[in-house]
């Protein structure tokens, strides 16, 4: 079976975003930085004992396709990666021909609702301006099937639009803290399953160690 289909609003943010140059900048390096990553691994784990063979997969911020789409389509899940960087996606497509990559930014997703049986979000929405920020992280439940499963991932700090050195290039983040974004999935409808905080040291000489906030969620069965 096909991998589920993606529809970009005609009002879209445009591919030259900051996130887009971003990312068409840094490339495969991103691949290598955050290769093996433990609690991303664990939670693609999590995703394949649960989900039923075929499941429809969207995996929000899709990168180069490694290990998200590679993982689970090998798994025999239908998945469709979306990424606003045209390098990102031209790396994806090549390393997973299996799923379905295409240059869009998930705040230009219309007809979605109630569409995927699981969401993968590990780290996509970091360059966001605050406002989309939290509008995003109330439409995650909405995406899911009744019951459908979330792996999510971001940075937990307080930061609107902080600049800071990242893979060696300048860039813009904007997050909440821990317990925020938690209340905010909640809000969204989604029942947290499994949280957990870590610190990984990404593979590249300009990065530090990093803060990360992993979450397993579920959606109510009832909708």
């Amino acid at each position: 079976m096909a991998p589920h289909p993606v529809s970009p609003s005609p009002s879209a943010h445009g591919a030259r975003s900051p996130a887009a140059a971003l990312f068409d900048a840094i490339g495969a390096d991103y691949e290598t930085a955050f290769a093996d990553l433990p609690e991303q691994l664990a939670a693609l784990d999590w995703l394949i004992a649960e989900l039923p063979p075929g499941s429809k997969v969207l995996d929000i911020g899709s990168g180069t396709g490694r290990p998200t789409a590679e993982r689970l389509t090998a798994a025999g899940h239908r998945v469709t990666g979306i990424d606003v960087s045209a390098t990102m996606v031209e790396l994806a497509r090549a390393r997973v021909p299996g799923a379905v990559f295409e240059q869009v930014d998930a705040r230009d997703l219309v007809d979605d609702d109630a569409a995927w049986d699981a969401v993968c979000a590990f780290f996509p929405f970091l360059q966001l301006p605050r406002a989309d920020l939290d509008h995003q992280l109330e439409r995650l439940g909405a995406r899911l099937v009744p019951g459908g499963l979330l792996a999510f991932a971001t940075v937990p700090a307080e930061a609107d639009g902080v600049e800071i050195d990242w893979l060696g290039h300048r860039a813009r983040v904007t997050s909440h803290a821990g317990e925020e974004l938690l209340v905010r999935l909640r809000a969204a409808g989604l029942e947290i399953l499994r949280q957990r905080v870590s610190v990984f040291h990404p593979r590249h000489p300009a990065a530090g160690p990093e803060e990360q906030l992993f979450v397993h969620a579920r959606k109510s069965a009832a909708g």
